[in-house]
């Protein structure tokens, strides 16, 4: 079953946007992902939800999208996401790996849900506290994009040395080239050569 779920869930990067998505979801998603661990157990983060067409516009645009897409500035008004959550931490606390564990299980349990989302980590810090009226102790740290995806996106694999970078083909489908297994375990022969 996780198996499945990591498999299924994928960076989505466009929605249905006609698709809404309520706070109650998202708080629903929240309550899963503040069970995950915590470095030290401290738990730093907290989440701001956003699921209303006029605050969705204003963290949008504090977006950065597919860097790999050196042409594309984004999907267009009607393929963007109807949700984000936005996880902020105290300026004095490092949260340590605590927000990509929390990411990760939001979008696992989003996909669950049939929705999917994208971890966005290329925002401009000031601009979404200012959008967001976050108190200046706040720092986001990562905003997780929630919808209902309106992509195909297929996983394939590499050899050794081929370009990871992902891709649109002609029918518009997005791939995404894996690593094999073999090439990302360390055997002991390959640490005894070093």
């Amino acid at each position: 079953m996780i198996r499945e779920l990591a498999l299924k869930n994928r960076s989505y990067r466009r929605f249905y946007g006609e698709k809404k998505i309520d706070e109650k979801t998202l708080r629903e998603l929240v309550d899963i992902a503040r069970n995950t661990p915590s470095a030290a157990n401290r738990q730093p983060l907290q989440y701001r939800l956003v699921c209303d067409d006029e605050t969705n516009s204003r963290v949008y645009d504090c977006l950065g999208w597919a860097g790999y897409y050196k042409d594309w500035d984004g999907p267009v008004a009607e393929e963007r996401p109807s949700a984000y959550i936005i996880m902020v931490t105290p300026q004095d606390v490092n949260p340590q790996w605590d927000e990509g564990i929390a990411g990760q299980t939001i979008l696992l349990a989003a996909t669950e849900m049939g929705l999917g989302g994208c971890m966005i980590g290329n925002f401009g810090a000031g601009s979404v506290k200012e959008a967001l009226s976050l108190p200046e102790y706040l720092s986001p740290m990562l905003i997780v994009a929630i919808g209902k995806p309106a992509e195909t996106v297929v996983l394939e694999e590499v050899e050794d040395g081929e370009s990871i970078a992902y891709y649109r083909d002609e029918q518009d489908v997005h791939h995404v080239p894996k690593r094999k297994l073999a090439d990302v375990v360390l055997d002991r022969s390959m640490l005894r050569q070093q």
